[in-house]
């Protein structure tokens, strides 16, 4: 019986690397489709692997009759083949592909992307000060459990106080512990540090902004997530939203949110700066702002308070500025341009442009490609 088991073990390990290596197969399709963005749980998600099923026998009754057997001539078609006419079956209540849905922790399929897209491990740079349990038990205390008793300070502790009451005699050493002289072992509590990311998701959503491009930005950011939780222990995002005027809103708005006013960039950046100032200083935190749009601004003033804000306050204080334009029927895509004509030599801002959805591997690859 414990064979039996084994050798089950063994198939079901065998199979799951099978499933496994069909999604590292059509990793990059799912890099550009938004299938898995509704399957995401807190640690795992489910994904669809299509025409890989467990195999199995199927019974069925024969009643001998196959292929060459039964009534009929040479060259006789067999029943419903070569005719036409109507079919006297009946409507099946079975799927007709089989579809297999697989749980995958996230963190695996982060590795799947950075084996996918050659990206490099990220080098933190703030560290978040927590306060946490150390390792070693180097403090002592009067109260705690028989098993962390500390004896040879439990026994100096009762010495000494019966030397100082008069009741040591040196022909009868003895020495007897009572409850106050009773000393534990206790671990201190200290500082560890944690690395901690923030990530600011910042997207245009004027009237320019239509859902297909809501989609494209919808999946940069799933794997975008992805690849950073990987990298962190800790991590935040932050959603923020701009038409001529910006607000923090929650991960469904972002997605769904469409207005129809003109387009201010710079009430983005301001927010995006104001938060950090306040919450997220970069000596405790690793500062990731994505930025989002098909690249209209409603004024060249607005353009250069845009690049005087990223080049005098906000790279310095980040790890990597990313820039992802989404091509749009209406945007003319004049703020990229604007951006590399100033910025170009700073490593600190990367700007990609998606003009369909499969160069979204190639746009995401930009992005975390630098290992900042």
């Amino acid at each position: 019986m414990g064979s039996e088991v084994y050798r089950m073990e063994r198939d079901r390990a065998r199979f799951r690397d099978i499933v496994r290596g069909k999604l590292r197969q059509d990793l990059r399709r799912y890099l550009s489709t938004s299938e898995l963005l509704g399957r995401q749980g807190k640690k795992s998600i489910s994904i669809p692997v299509p025409q890989i099923e467990l195999p199995r026998f199927r019974y069925g009754d024969n009643k001998g009759k196959g292929v060459g057997q039964g009534s009929g001539e040479d060259g006789e078609p067999m029943d419903g083949e070569g005719q036409e006419g109507e079919g006297s079956g009946t409507a099946g209540d079975q799927e007709g592909r089989h579809i297999l849905e697989v749980e995958v922790e996230l963190a695996e399929l982060a590795e799947m992307l950075g084996q996918e897209l050659e990206l490099p491990d990220i080098q933190p740079r703030g560290k978040k000060q927590l306060s946490a349990e150390g390792g070693r038990y180097t403090g002592l205390r009067t109260t705690g459990p028989q098993s962390l008793r500390h004896f040879r300070r439990t026994f100096r502790r009762a010495l000494k106080r019966t030397i100082a009451s008069g009741d040591w005699d040196p022909s009868q050493p003895r020495v007897i512990p009572i409850r106050e002289d009773e000393r534990y072992r206790a671990r201190r509590t200290s500082p560890q540090p944690e690395s901690s990311a923030v990530i600011f998701h910042m997207m245009d959503v004027s009237g320019s902004m239509g859902r297909e491009q809501k989609d494209i930005v919808r999946i940069k950011a799933f794997w975008i997530d992805t690849w950073l939780r990987s990298q962190y222990q800790a991590i935040e995002i932050v959603y923020i939203v701009h038409d001529a005027v910006a607000k923090v809103v929650d991960h469904d708005a972002f997605f769904h949110l469409r207005e129809s006013g003109g387009t201010k960039i710079s009430s983005a950046y301001e927010l995006c700066l104001k938060l950090i100032r306040e919450k997220y200083r970069p000596e405790n935190w690793n500062i990731y702002p994505f930025h989002y749009s098909d690249g209209d601004n409603w004024s060249a003033r607005d353009t250069e308070r845009c690049v005087n804000l990223l080049s005098d306050e906000i790279l310095p204080r980040v790890n990597q500025f990313c820039y992802g334009q989404v091509k749009s029927a209406y945007g003319s895509g004049q703020f990229k341009k604007d951006l590399e004509n100033v910025l170009a030599e700073d490593e600190r801002l990367v700007t990609s442009a998606v003009n369909s959805r499969e160069e979204i591997p190639d746009s995401i690859r930009s992005f975390l490609g630098k290992g900042r």
